[in-house]
């Protein structure tokens, strides 16, 4: 498994794209279909996906409200140093407290980089029938605490440069309106 992967095309105008919202909303196939997207037009990505992240720059981190908000401003170090570099950086990754997130924005903007915060808006119940890593039905079962969502707080951004509701349109869509965000900020 890799942290992510970079395309070498000349460089040009770096971001971060921020994706929050809760477990299995869709975060990580959205950033993919963008990525795929992006590179087949010759552009520079890198998708920093939160688990892998954790695996291997945030290892030995729990999920308190202090560890996620170490693993959360890791992650914006790592993203805003590539998007300095030219790169798109896609970060799907929960974050779900607002203060962290305003750090990471903070950093990114202290440093003259592009961030771009979409909120991925799927429902709590839609995310729990998706499930895709199993962390509702073992939250359900009581063999997990601090879920995200259900007993654990997520903050969902109060004013994203995007909102996608992901329960109410394809991938595809969610990927064109994401693209079309880039391209209206000049990003492309």
């Amino acid at each position: 498994m890799t942290l992510g992967r970079t395309t070498t095309t000349a460089v040009g105008t770096g971001a971060t794209v921020w994706l929050t919202g809760l477990p299995s909303a869709g975060k990580t196939t959205i950033a993919e279909g963008l990525a795929a997207r992006l590179r087949a037009a010759g552009g520079r990505v890198e998708l920093l996906d939160g688990d892998e992240v954790r695996t291997f720059l945030s290892a030995g981190l729990g999920f308190t409200r202090a560890d996620r908000d170490v693993n959360v401003r890791r992650i914006g170090w790592v993203a805003r140093l590539l998007a300095s570099h030219g790169v798109t950086v896609l970060v799907p990754v929960i974050a779900p407290y607002a203060d962290s997130r305003a750090a990471v924005r903070a950093h990114h903007e202290a440093a003259g980089t592009a961030y771009l915060e979409v909120h991925v808006a799927t429902p709590v119940e839609v995310c729990s029938e998706r499930d895709v890593k199993g962390l509702y039905a073992r939250q359900a079962a009581g063999e997990l605490t601090g879920l995200t969502g259900v007993d654990d707080p997520y903050e969902p951004p109060s004013r994203p440069d995007l909102r996608i509701a992901a329960h109410e349109t394809t991938v595809e869509q969610s990927v064109t309106a994401l693209h079309a965000l880039l391209s209206e900020r000049g990003l492309l």
